[in-house]
């Protein structure tokens, strides 16, 4: 049994580690607990993550199902996407993914990278899951381009984030603390799962930023949609917090902030970072799609 001083004060002990879609992530591990269980309860853990038969059982049901959509928008764009300023389609909500094979679509694991599998996968927008982090917005780019959409350009992102009222929020001009999922957990989750999986220190921000576990944590990453106040007019979500989204930026750019931060580079729907590559990664980096709409009669 995990000892709860052994975390930082605040943080989540293992026991608490619940993933969103049914994938239990049991961890071991003090000074107190041989160091060959602990490595099995770690192997345990990633395992789990990777069971991609058991997050199909969270996620299954979504595909094929058809999502939300408003008169204006079905005539021009597909239902899970909204139709924004009138000439672009923007998914609803946060992408996730599902990996194409011989015999149909299976859910892709939203806490696993998709590194040398990108053209087993395409791009999906749907209520109530987990969007996938842990891609880079070469990745996102065809992860959509396989589902016969693009990445949004930095433009049409933001139209879309601050609605038709052309607020700094999609809700309105001033922040309103929860209505995003901005809530800034008092634990890093990268230095929580670091402590919980012994990481080394020099390598905390380094290749545990693309730990599994990280998203899984509570107080953290949430389903899409699940703060149903963090929208707009135009009927997009989680456009502030939750994940950072990348652009169709090949210098590397993605918008919005995430569950962490959705101020220091820019209030709200003026977020954007352009420190890392196109090809960068970690447990925060999310997308979503647009596409042309079809042309009005």
């Amino acid at each position: 049994m995990l000892v709860a001083s052994a975390c930082a004060p605040g943080s989540t002990t293992a026991e608490q580690i619940t993933p969103r879609l049914m994938v239990r992530a049991s961890l071991e591990g003090t000074a107190a607990v041989p160091t060959e269980r602990r490595i099995k309860a770690k192997e345990s853990a990633l395992a789990a993550v990777k069971d991609s038969a058991t997050l199909a059982s969270g996620m299954e049901s979504e595909i094929g199902a058809v999502p939300m959509s408003s008169s204006t928008a079905s005539a021009r764009c597909p239902a899970e996407m909204a139709l924004v300023d009138d000439r672009v389609c923007v998914d609803r909500w946060e992408g996730a993914l599902v990996e194409v094979t011989p015999s149909g679509e299976r859910p892709w694991s939203p806490y696993d990278p998709i590194d040398g599998n990108e053209r087993r996968v395409r791009a999906v927008s749907w209520q109530g899951v987990i969007p996938q982090g842990y891609i880079s917005g070469r990745q996102a780019k065809l992860a959509c381009a396989a589902s016969g959409k693009r990445l949004c350009t930095s433009e049409e992102w933001v139209s879309a984030c601050r609605g038709p009222d052309d607020t700094t929020f999609p809700y309105g001009a001033l922040r309103q603390q929860g209505v995003c999922n901005d809530d800034e957990r008092r634990v890093h989750p990268v230095a929580e799962i670091a402590a919980l999986l012994d990481i080394k220190p020099e390598e905390r921000w380094t290749t545990a930023m693309n730990n599994p576990l990280i998203n899984q944590l509570s107080q953290a990453l949430l389903p899409t949609g699940e703060r149903a106040g963090c929208t707009n007019a135009y009927g997009v979500f989680d456009m502030v917090g939750n994940l950072h989204e990348w652009v169709d930026d090949p210098s590397g750019t993605f918008r919005g902030g995430y569950f962490m931060d959705t101020a220091r580079n820019g209030e709200g729907c003026k977020y954007a970072t352009t420190a890392h590559s196109f090809g960068y990664h970690d447990y925060s980096t999310g997308f979503r799609c647009c596409m042309d709409p079809e042309q009005a009669d």
